[in-house]
């Protein structure tokens, strides 16, 4: 019978454990090991070339080639941190929010895993990982602190008052920032995905286009982006109804700062009403140069501190899925039974 709670009991308070993390909730089928406040190997098999012929992440066929990828990139990631899953304490999986399908993959793997090899199996919320993805670069960052983790799915600010217990007081009401990204980047006939070939060619051009009218402002918690979506869709249409093409790089630049200087205010009106020193940035977006540069003005300019991942650990990624498990396995919370079922609206704080 499997039965590992004294197992995972003797986990608590320490530091050395050992975590193979899984993640698998979209495109990405990564594993990662863990240990020592160390990443030992973080292995990533990226399905972009195939999503995108088709301009965006085909739910079924990325299960498909999750359940393909995800028995080689497991050996891999244990073979490269030089450990057998006999040595693993415990085994992390993301098991919302995301894809129902691709999230199916890595728990049933997760579980099999865990059964075999008689080892805890623990729970990690997808969100909450990416903020975890920057204690891998900066050791000495702790809570209490506010987040921003803006994602193809996910715009939220979040309160992260320790390790393991995170808020949510501030979040889109409708598009995601990344959501935004990808259709502006669709309707300019750019590849998939998105965000990255913006923000390449909004290097390029200049932020001369005024698509928002109206300041966003942090009301209720809430921010919107599906007028500015709008907007840029009937911009390009009216050019193009007179025969005209958008200048490209223009309407990047423009977009991308209609979309994150009122991101930025938003997330500075919450750093000073919660009184914060430091804010945190997380998700695939957190990749973005402008962003990027505004969230580091903005610490400059309002005196907190700002901690961003490499843009390897923005985008998904199992390291960060290892990280979050390897906290809750010190503080024993979070332990899984084997009829886990992936959640794909998972919200903050493991609310469905």
């Amino acid at each position: 019978m499997y039965d590992i709670s004294k197992q995972y009991e003797k986990l608590k308070g320490r530091d050395d454990t050992v975590i193979l993390g899984i993640e698998s909730s979209c495109d990405e089928t990564a594993a990662a090991v863990f240990s020592h406040g160390r990443i030992l190997s973080n292995v990533i098999a990226s399905q972009i070339d195939i999503h995108r012929r088709y301009g965006g992440v085909v739910p079924e066929i990325a299960s498909r080639n999750h359940t393909l990828a995800l028995p080689s990139v497991v050996d891999e990631a244990l073979k490269t941190a030089g450990v057998t899953l006999g040595d693993v304490d415990a085994i992390g999986v993301t098991y919302g929010a995301g894809l129902i399908g691709a999230l199916l993959v890595g728990v049933s793997a997760a579980k099999a895993l865990a059964y075999a090899a008689a080892k805890p199996l623990i729970k990690v919320n997808h969100v909450e990982a990416h903020v975890c993805a920057n204690y891998i670069e900066h050791p000495d960052l702790k809570p209490p602190f506010l987040a921003l983790v803006a994602s193809g799915g996910h715009t939220s600010i979040i309160e992260v008052s320790s390790y393991c217990c995170y808020r949510l007081v501030g979040s889109t009401g409708d598009d995601a920032i990344g959501e935004a990204f990808d259709k502006v980047a669709r309707l300019l006939g750019l590849p998939y995905p998105g965000g990255p070939n913006i923000d390449r060619l909004g290097r390029e051009g200049r932020a001369i286009i005024d698509f928002v009218k109206k300041k966003h402002t942090f009301t209720d918690g809430k921010l919107s982006y599906s007028g500015l979506k709008t907007a840029v869709v009937n911009y390009i249409h009216n050019l193009r109804q007179h025969g005209e093409e958008p200048v490209a790089a223009d309407v990047c630049a423009s977009f991308t700062a209609a979309a994150v200087d009122p991101l930025m205010e938003a997330v500075c009106a919450a750093v000073e009403k919660f009184g914060t020193e430091t804010l945190v940035i997380a998700g695939g977006v957190a990749s973005n140069s402008y962003l990027r540069e505004k969230a580091a003005q903005a610490g400059k300019t309002h005196g907190f501190d700002v901690f961003m991942p490499s843009p390897i650990y923005c985008t998904d990624n199992a390291a960060m899925v290892a990280v979050r498990a390897a906290f809750s396995a010190r503080e024993s919370k979070d332990l899984a039974p084997l009829d886990l079922s992936p959640q794909s609206n998972l919200r903050i704080g493991g609310g469905i």
